[in-house]
């Protein structure tokens, strides 16, 4: 079953995913679709028929455009795929129960207002937006840093030697309890191995090139507590997931984009509350999203 809705009624608790006609779009939605039947959670098409999402500007060199002309053959553009994106999913997993979401708003309004109630948000690294020369798309970028629900940023192709699993990054504060919580949720669902990697500073060894803590390495009791005591509680609730506990020293956004190379997912907190500490907190989660080469999940602080 599907319909067409507006913004405003997503379901909530939907698995919702960006749907532009784009290859990274195309690997969302997958990514998406697997996730609603994982979780069995209905599943959210949503398609953003804004004048922004031409790409080329042209309309507006034209004499006497009109912009609700512009508007209706983008939408009439947009109907259409949601349509045929439907039919496909309906097809391939007749269980879920999809709904299609077509909007005239600007996609990063639209996109975070939907996060706000969505168990999660699936969107492509790029869509067929203007923004080329960056890594990750302006829609993308603007959505996993702001939005106040967990948002999935899907590479266009996956990884060739995914080997690592899920990686997340444990920082040893509450606020990372989420991120922790759906790492291994999705390591569970997914059946993949988990790393939790908890990534510290250390003077004395900064010029090592040593960056991975020794398993019998002494004076490290501490660090080696904050991390067990951050992911038992995940551990007694998801007992088959296979999971080992790393200590690292360095930057975490370096470390965590060097353990991107062999990952599947790596899953980063953010928090958005203003102070310098979730500054420098979010300027984590964007850096791994912007330069990690697997698909990457930001958690903010606060979600269920």
């Amino acid at each position: 079953m599907s319909s067409i809705s507006s913004p405003t009624t997503i379901t909530p608790g939907s698995i919702v995913v960006g749907v532009d006609g784009s290859a990274s779009s195309t690997r969302a939605l997958d990514w998406a679709v697997r996730q609603a039947v994982l979780e069995h959670r209905p599943l959210a098409l949503v398609h953003a028929a804004h004048l922004g999402v031409t790409g080329d500007g042209l309309w507006e060199t034209v004499p006497g455009a009109e912009v609700s002309r512009v508007l209706e053959d983008l939408a009439a553009t947009g109907r259409a795929l949601l349509a045929d994106t439907a039919a496909r999913v309906r097809d391939q997993e007749p269980s879920v129960e999809v709904q299609e979401v077509l909007s005239t708003d600007d996609p990063r309004d639209l996109f975070l207002g939907g996060a706000a109630t969505a168990a999660m948000t699936a969107l492509g690294s790029r869509g067929l937006g203007p923004v080329k020369s960056l890594l990750l798309g302006s829609v993308s970028l603007a959505v996993s840093k702001h939005a106040t629900g967990p948002v999935v940023i899907v590479r266009e192709t996956a990884p060739e030697a995914a080997h690592g699993g899920v990686v997340v990054d444990v920082d040893g504060t509450a606020d990372s309890v989420p991120a922790i919580g759906m790492a291994y949720r999705t390591a569970a669902f997914r059946s993949l191995p988990l790393t939790a990697l908890h990534v510290f500073w250390d003077a004395v060894h900064r010029d090592s090139e040593e960056h991975t803590v020794r398993d019998d390495e002494a004076g490290l009791g501490d660090v080696r507590a904050l991390l067990s005591e951050s992911v038992v509680a995940m551990q007694e609730q998801y007992p088959e997931v296979d999971d080992r506990l790393v200590l690292q020293r360095g930057f975490r956004d370096r470390q965590l984009i060097r353990a991107a190379e062999t990952a599947a997912l790596v899953v980063v907190g953010a928090r958005h509350r203003g102070r310098i500490d979730d500054f420098l907190h979010a300027s984590v989660a964007a850096t791994v999203v912007e330069h990690a080469r697997c698909d990457v999940a930001v958690v903010p602080a606060g979600t269920p």
